[in-house]
This record gives C-alpha cells, sequence and structure tokens, in this order.
C-alpha cells in the first residue's frame, strides 16, 4: 500500500517541504534498518509518518510568523482526498466550516467536529483525516472552520463552536444522532462545547469522542512525560500553542483546561489515546476524574501508539482498529432513524 504525496503553494514552501520529506525517509529508513522498530508494534510507515509530522512542525515553529507557518504546512499533503467523500462549505453569519458526506449513502448520524492543529493551524491534508472519520463513523460531518489563534484567543473558538451547534439543533438535527467529535485541540474544545451545553440548558449530544485530548493547559503541571522519539510533539510546542491560545490565568478555566471541570451530568464521553504520546498522563488524570464524579467516559488505549495516530489508517493496523471502535461507539449511541424536519446538509 503507497501513500500518495501531493505539494502545493508556492515554491519556497514546497522545496522545503520536499527536501524534508527526503530526509525523513532516509533517517526512519537506515535507522529502522541498523535499530529495528522505534516501538515494538511500528511499522515503516508510523516510522515515517512521525518523523514527517515532527519534523514539519518543528520547521514551521521557525518560520517568523504563524501565518508563514500555516502555508508551509499547507505545502505538503500525505494522502489525497477520498473520492467517496463530497465536500460542501456551509457559510452562516457567525461561523463557517464544510459538510463531508458520503456518496450515495444514508448517514446514520451527524458528527460535528472540530479539528485538531493546536488551535492555530488548519492544514489542507486535513480533509483527508475527516474524510476517514466520516467513512468510519458511517455519518454526515460538520466540520467547523472555528478562528484560530493567536489572532483570535479564547473563547473565540467556543463561541463559533455553539453559534454552529445551536444552528444545527435550530435547522432539525435530532440531539440523540448528534456526535460532538475532534482530535488534539479539537477534542479539547468537543469537551468545552459539552460543557457549554450543559450551562447554556441546550439539548445535549447523544456522544462525545475525543481522540488524544489536551485536558489540562497548565503545561507547567500537566504531567506531561514521554520519551521523545515516540511522539511527534513536545513540551515546547504545547507551550506555545498555550500561549497563543490564551492568558495564562484562564488555563485553570474548566473550559480550557477540563481536568478542573465539573463533570457530573454529562453525556458519554469516549476516549482515544496512545500510551506514548505527550498527554497521556493528563488524558489518564482527566478520565479519573470523571470517573471519581460519576461521569460516564471510556477510555481506550494503545500500546506504543502516538498523538492522534488515527491519521495514520490505512497504512497502519492500529489505526485502523481505533476506527472500528470509533464506529462501534456511534452505533452503540445513536439511533439509525430518519429526522423529522429540516435535515442541515449539503444544498
Amino acid at each position: 500500500m503507497t501513500a500518495k504525496v501531493r505539494f502545493d503553494g508556492p515554491a519556497r514552501y514546497w522545496l522545503r517541504s520536499s527536501a524534508a520529506l527526503g530526509r525523513s525517509v532516509v533517517e526512519a529508513s537506515v535507522r529502522r534498518m541498523l535499530k529495528g522498530p522505534r516501538r515494538p508494534g511500528w511499522n515503516w510507515f508510523m516510522e515515517l509518518g512521525t518523523e514527517i509530522l515532527r519534523r514539519q512542525l518543528a520547521i514551521a515553529f521557525q518560520m517568523r510568523d504563524v501565518q508563514e507557518a500555516r502555508r508551509f504546512l499547507d505545502s505538503l499533503c500525505i494522502g489525497l482526498r477520498n473520492s467517496e467523500i463530497s465536500i460542501t462549505p456551509q457559510v452562516s453569519e457567525n461561523f463557517r466550516g464544510d459538510w463531508f458526506v458520503r456518496k450515495n449513502l444514508e448517514p446514520r448520524a451527524t458528527l460535528f467536529y472540530f479539528h485538531g492543529g493546536g488551535y492555530s493551524f488548519y492544514p489542507k491534508g486535513y480533509s483527508r483525516f475527516i474524510s476517514m472519520i466520516t467513512l468510519a463513523a458511517k455519518s454526515k460531518t460538520f466540520a467547523l472552520d472555528y478562528r484560530l489563534s493567536p489572532e483570535y484567543r479564547f473563547p473565540a473558538q467556543l463561541e463559533d463552536a455553539l453559534s454552529a451547534y445551536r444552528w444545527l439543533l435550530e435547522n432539525g438535527t435530532d440531539p440523540q444522532n448528534l456526535v460532538l467529535a475532534g482530535d488534539s485541540a479539537g477534542a479539547n474544545l468537543a469537551l468545552a462545547v459539552l460543557l457549554a451545553v450543559r450551562e447554556a440548558n441546550l439539548p445535549p449530544p447523544a456522544l462525545a469522542i475525543a481522540l488524544s485530548p489536551p485536558t489540562d493547559f497548565d503545561v507547567a503541571h500537566a504531567g506531561i512525560e514521554a520519551d521523545p522519539g515516540a511522539d511527534w510533539i513536545d513540551r515546547r510546542m504545547l507551550e506555545h500553542w498555550a500561549d497563543w491560545f490564551c492568558d495564562s490565568a484562564q488555563r485553570r478555566n474548566p473550559l480550557v483546561s477540563q481536568v478542573r471541570a465539573d463533570l457530573q451530568g454529562l453525556p458519554p464521553i469516549y476516549i482515544q489515546a496512545g500510551r506514548d504520546e505527550i498527554l497521556y498522563g493528563a488524558i489518564q488524570a482527566f478520565t479519573d476524574r470523571a470517573r471519581s464524579q460519576g461521569a460516564d467516559v471510556m477510555l481506550e488505549s494503545w500500546e506504543h501508539m502516538n498523538h492522534d495516530f488515527q491519521m495514520f489508517a490505512p497504512y497502519v493496523p492500529q489505526s485502523v482498529e481505533a476506527l472500528r471502535r470509533l464506529r462501534e461507539v456511534v452505533d452503540v449511541h445513536t439511533c439509525a432513524r430518519e429526522h423529522s424536519g429540516i435535515v442541515p446538509g449539503p444544498h
């Protein structure tokens, strides 16, 4: 199985991405030949994908400003958009996003999806990952293009998400078939929306799915311990993203760091994480706190996997298994019945 690679944008960016990709291929391959897999159960694509992501982010953080970093990250796409998925923009007064819908399939549920990227990046290549999530969940998916930091800081992203959530309900989405979902920073936002929906007395969703969620933005006290060789994000990146996203005093706000939240009375929360990711300690702490409060939280972790490892599907078996489990959980918590009234979607 071969991943497709596409370079895009100004030459100065994709030439640098191309050079970084070539170096990643050589270093990952030589290291694997000489020392074997970096982690038990890692195939070559897992090694290469981790090396590429780490190197691309390291270069992005060397850029002169965040806009240049975004253009650089857009210059490399690994894996093209799935032809089974149609993508339709949705622009409203208070938010914007895209509908991801599988062609010729009646969806079982509606996913309201929040992308990762440290609240600061939304690379074009994310369309591939959101397409995979849509196919796995057998859903139609609205992926919110929320405002990014540092230009827009907390609570701008939450405001965008709540506006879109209300719009979904007002336009006929049955909350019993609605799933909040996100990865990385987007998983943090999904948990924040769950809390804000409760406080606003809005109809809750059937389920929230959090893939590798950062649950504690107080990075200095988040219990971050990970082998730097296993994950593709590091403490310095987390601190940078946290500084961009909110003020220091806001990092203990439960809507920012859900490990400090009152988690009672929430809909079920399903979490996936890799045990070798830098955030795993905080994810486990959040799960333990939620369970001590009687919340319905399920954490499934994969040995030796790192941050957002699901994006390596279909080339990594553990990633494929994680997406299969996601589909099973969505099936259990939603009902495949027809919606009444107006159903929002591509038009």
